[in-house]
């Protein structure tokens, strides 16, 4: 499995803080399977620099955003994702919003998306650390099946 987990937060990207969600997602995902090619980035939050790293990437089976899905103004991940995708899988989302509530109900506020650009699964989880694990573990069971049926194998 390929994966590209990208982090975009401005602050992490000018070196202003130590980004520590990306590698704490990248961390359960090499527990899970050890031998992954992983890769891990960061970007902006600017539009266009989310759009560029996400086409970038596209030869990776997943593509695991994390950053940027609130409220604030500079939170660009979910409508840039959106406009990326070719088709939508809204339960990704829906799930890990719901899981998110049982821990923080400021999880309603997550705007994370989830979709696939050609036969790239992409998923937005929180910026948070404690948000971008939690969510990475919900995710982790579901990325076999749904790879299996991105690349048309079927159940």
């Amino acid at each position: 499995m390929k994966v590209k987990v990208l982090t975009i937060s401005d602050r992490a990207s000018a070196g202003i803080y130590e980004d520590r969600s990306g590698p704490a997602v990248a961390e359960i995902l090499r527990e899970t399977w050890p031998e992954i090619d992983l890769e891990l980035e960061i970007v902006t939050d600017d539009g266009g620099d989310i759009e560029k790293a996400l086409g970038g990437n596209l030869d990776r089976d997943v593509i695991i955003t994390t950053g940027g899905t609130g409220i604030g103004p500079r939170d660009n991940t979910p409508g840039v994702t959106e406009a990326f995708c070719d088709r939508m899988i809204p339960g990704i989302a829906e799930y890990l919003r719901r899981e998110s509530c049982r821990e923080t109900v400021n999880a309603v506020l997550s705007r994370g998306v989830s979709g696939i650009r050609g036969r790239t699964l992409i998923v937005n989880l929180p910026g948070s650390v404690k948000g971008a694990q939690y969510c990475a573990r919900l995710l982790v069971p579901l990325l076999p099946h749904a790879l299996r049926m991105i690349r048309g194998e079927g159940h």
